[in-house]
């Protein structure tokens, strides 16, 4: 029995590499039924294009140069439905035999578990197989929140300040002065625990701010229609949930680092004669505490070293550095 032929075309970076770990997929049920050939092609079909039409029909060009009998498009980008609004999952041309995937509105947790899943579910109903029982249908929407928390985590938050290579050295630096100044240690002894908390959201407030206008990363709708709001708040909301994982992380791991080096170099007693108080260990806690607020803002200082190019690529996946790349440009 001929195997069908699959194509997967994936936009680069993520979709391709899930992609790959999809060539080995095959139909539900096994046994006598028709095996899947799939061929797998890494390019962005949905570059330039916000609505799903555009993609089917790019994926359908793909169709016929390679003679596919299925072809399954992977996505990072966000589509909605034009009739009601609402966030789609996945798009279908059972007639062509072609689907688009969106694969931030799988949620984002076990991205590779789900997206097998939804890509089984689409080649089984559009190569016929759902006619005995074997295929699992598919949802064809999603909800606002498993779509964001997708779209921020494809936007890897956790590799915001290590991609941000200036912002990261002027953190590091102020955190290493700032642990060994006397009259740090002063601020820091004199702040109540609440002082320090404002200090600790302030910081991150403020770098957060600084990126997204440094950047220039706040997206604004191309028109006053309702639909073009909608998808500029969704794209913001992911950006600033974004920048604030990341810069909490950020923070963490400056605590860390300042609390390390606090305690190899520091004697709170040498201190402590030096300022003529009485401090000890424990204040070495609220020490860094209050130096990761003074990185932090430090780092934020370092991050208007960066070119915008830079701090997109930190902040969005490929998919939406493009994106915003593309926009940018055409906004000059």
């Amino acid at each position: 029995m001929k195997p069908i032929q699959v194509g997967l075309v994936a936009d680069p970076a993520a979709p391709t590499d899930i992609a790959h770990q999809l060539s080995d997929l095959g139909p539900p049920g096994g046994g006598d039924r028709e095996a899947w050939d799939i061929e797998i092609v890494s390019e962005p079909f949905s570059m330039d294009c916000e609505d799903v039409d555009t993609a089917l029909a790019r994926l359908r060009d793909h169709s016929r140069q390679h003679e596919w009998d299925v072809v399954i498009g992977l996505t990072e980008l966000p589509f909605r439905d034009e009739d009601d609004g609402r966030y789609l999952l996945a798009e279908t041309d059972a007639q062509r035999r072609m689907a688009v995937l969106s694969l931030p509105a799988l949620g984002g947790i076990g991205m590779q578990a789900r997206a097998r899943h939804a890509v089984r579910a689409l080649i089984s109903g559009l190569a016929g197989n759902t006619r005995d029982g074997h295929g699992e249908p598919l949802p064809r929407f999603t909800n606002r929140w498993r779509l964001l928390v997708g779209m921020v985590l494809a936007n890897r938050p956790w590799l915001l300040v290590p991609g941000l290579k200036s912002a990261l050295v002027a953190a590091l630096t102020t955190g290493a002065i700032a642990t060994i100044n006397s009259t740090v240690w002063l601020l820091a002894g004199s702040l109540s625990p609440w002082r320090l908390i404002v200090a600790t959201i302030a910081s991150i407030a403020l770098v957060v701010g600084w990126l997204v206008i440094d950047g220039e990363l706040w997206d604004r709708p191309d028109d006053n229609s309702p639909e073009a709001r909608e998808k500029s708040r969704l794209y913001n909301t992911s950006t600033l949930v974004t920048l604030t994982i990341g810069v909490i992380i950020c923070y963490l791991a400056l605590y860390v680092v300042n609390l390390a080096w606090a305690l190899f170099v520091l004697d709170p007693a040498v201190m402590g004669g030096y300022l003529g108080v009485a401090l000890g260990y424990g204040d070495l806690f609220v020490l860094a505490w209050f130096v990761a607020s003074a990185a932090t803002v430090g780092g934020a200082l370092g991050s208007g070293l960066e070119s915008d190019e830079a701090i997109r690529a930190a902040a969005y996946s490929k998919r939406e550095e493009e994106r915003r790349s593309r926009l940018a440009h055409e906004r000059t």
